[in-house]
């Protein structure tokens, strides 16, 4: 018992030195620069090991983006709950939109959340999106149909098709925020600070609410092919 106990927990350990050793490699040089052999060579283990615990490198990949997703997911749930929970089960729209953006921003984003391993991994599949990452994203949508129920709560009058558009816009500002903040700090020379994280999410929760409760925009009308020839 006592030995299969120690078996374990050398499985265990691998298992954790080899997931840490991809992170900070990924983290650092991104998803297409780093093998399996880089990764083994960091985590002091053999391939064998790794094709052990995790296969290939995309499950790699796959296991750590859901792990570190599971963590922020849990965290947008709960914020999202403690709104309700205040609002007696109804949460302004503000309140669903920043516990949807907020724990993304906070992080990635600023001097300290910068600097971490775990944040410069998800900002590094924010900007690659390598076909794991994209697969599970495409997949796991069930905390997303939460947040966007809320937000039906928040707005009865809110047409479906406007409500899933906002929740779109807002992660897609949120994310292209993560992406391109180094240019967004060069193009604005500094006036922009990317180190106010509140300031930053204030500005994306303002932007969607602003867009969920103006009204619908008008379609606008099909060219026809006579419409394009003049006839």
């Amino acid at each position: 018992m006592i030995e299969l106990k120690r078996r374990a927990m050398a499985t265990d350990h691998t298992r954790t030195a080899i997931l840490s050793a991809a992170e900070r490699l990924y983290a650092e040089r991104g998803f297409s620069d780093v093998t399996l052999r880089d990764i083994v060579a960091e985590a002091n283990v053999n391939l064998a090991a790794v094709n052990y615990h995790f296969g290939s490198k995309d499950e790699l990949i796959a296991e750590l983006f859901v792990t570190r997703s599971i963590v922020l997911n849990h965290e947008r749930l709960a914020e999202l709950k403690a709104a309700e929970d205040a609002g007696g089960g109804r949460a302004p729209i503000e309140a669903v939109m920043r516990a949807l953006v907020g724990p993304t921003l906070r992080g990635c984003l600023g001097p300290e959340k910068q600097r971490s391993t775990a944040a410069r991994f998800m900002i590094r599949a924010s900007i690659e999106a390598v076909p794991p990452i994209r697969k599970i994203r495409n997949r796991e949508i069930s905390h997303l149909r939460r947040f966007a129920a809320a937000m039906r709560r928040a707005l009865p009058g809110c047409a479906d098709v406007d409500i899933y558009w906002g929740l779109h816009f807002a992660l897609a500002m949120a994310h292209q925020t993560i992406r391109d903040s180094e240019r967004l700090d060069k193009l604005s020379e500094g006036l922009c600070d990317l180190d106010d994280v509140d300031g930053v999410i204030d500005r994306v929760v303002a932007v969607t609410t602003l867009a969920l409760t103006a009204g619908r925009p008008k379609t606008s009308k099909a060219v026809t092919s006579r419409d394009r020839t003049g006839t």
